[in-house]
């Protein structure tokens, strides 16, 4: 029944470095619901009052970074007793934090690739030899590949450091795994087909992801199946082990000996049209309209309708 949703805010905008992407993603969310009867209405909240969302039944959160991704806005529709779409606040919070998700995966004995955290004291010429080049250099909470750079000669750690370090104070040096990149979609308790992403480029950075038409995406992704179900069962593993919910994505790398190794989880995807757990679901059957109604549904079954505060 469609009127189950009553009136849906979908987050869009806001004030992080990833906000013209999420535009494009909430605005493809958004016609989505409305060409289904949904009666969902844009909401930026960097230009509206978060007091606002009390006027809503349930929310669509289609901002990504900051202030959207990282458990902040989800606190707020905690207060206000609205359901939304994806992870808690503290799955939030963590998957945003790629040092404490790598943290928690290391503890549970989840592959991921060696790191070391980088501060301005740090000892760059040992951390150069310890994780060999090339290595990536990263803001442990930005996505999108805000801040990113790929180390390739000695002596270029410092400079790298210092780049991402305008976007985060906590940054992380990380260990170059090149036999692939891949990402695996989950929606529920539904595992999506892998997808690989084959980037044009030196690496999967902002442009490759959303600027650019010639990143190459596969899918199916080359993996046997057996390999494949089992990946898809690990991340599965990993998305729960930082108490995902909701639907989100599980990036991974494989090195040239075929070993995974667990990258980072993202608990609030793109939806536009390069993003990748669209592409997955299509591959499994499943339109876009479909996907955005099954994700808000999921929201539902897990906050319960909407309560009321005070």
């Amino acid at each position: 029944m469609i009127n189950q949703f009553g009136k849906v805010a979908v987050l869009l905008g806001g004030k992080s470095g990833e906000r013209e992407v999420s535009l494009k993603s909430g605005s493809a969310v958004l016609a989505a619901l409305q060409a289904q009867g949904i009666q969902a209405e844009a909401f930026d909240p960097a230009v509206r009052p978060l007091h606002d969302l009390e006027k809503y039944d349930a929310a669509f959160i289609s901002l990504h970074g900051r202030f959207g991704e990282d458990g902040s806005i989800q606190g707020a529709l905690e207060f206000f007793g609205i359901p939304y779409t994806g992870s808690g606040v503290m799955a939030s919070a963590i998957g945003m934090d790629k040092w404490r998700t790598k943290l928690i995966w290391s503890a549970l004995g989840i592959s991921t690739p060696a790191y070391e955290v980088v501060d301005a004291d740090s000892d760059f010429s040992a951390i150069e030899k310890k994780l060999g080049l090339p290595l990536f250099v990263k803001p442990a909470n930005e996505g999108s590949s805000i801040g990113i750079s790929k180390v390739k000669s000695v002596g270029e750690l410092k400079a790298a450091y210092e780049i991402a370090a305008k976007s985060d104070p906590l940054v992380i040096a990380e260990q170059f795994v090149g036999g692939g990149e891949y990402t695996v979609g989950i929606v529920g308790d539904r595992v999506l087909p892998i997808v690989r992403i084959v980037p044009a480029n030196d690496f999967y950075d902002f442009e490759a992801k959303y600027l650019r038409d010639d990143t190459q995406y596969l899918c199916p992704c080359g993996l046997s199946k057996e390999q494949e179900a089992q990946i898809q069962l690990e991340a599965l593993a990993a998305f729960r082990a930082i108490g995902g919910s909701g639907w989100g994505r599980v990036d991974f790398l494989m090195d040239e000996a075929g070993k995974h190794y667990f990258l980072e989880v993202n608990t609030s995807p793109g939806m536009t049209d390069h993003s990748l757990v669209p592409m997955a679901a299509k591959a499994a059957g499943v339109s876009f309209g479909d996907l955005v109604k099954e994700i808000l549904s999921l929201a539902i079954k897990h906050h319960g309708v909407k309560t009321l505060v005070g």
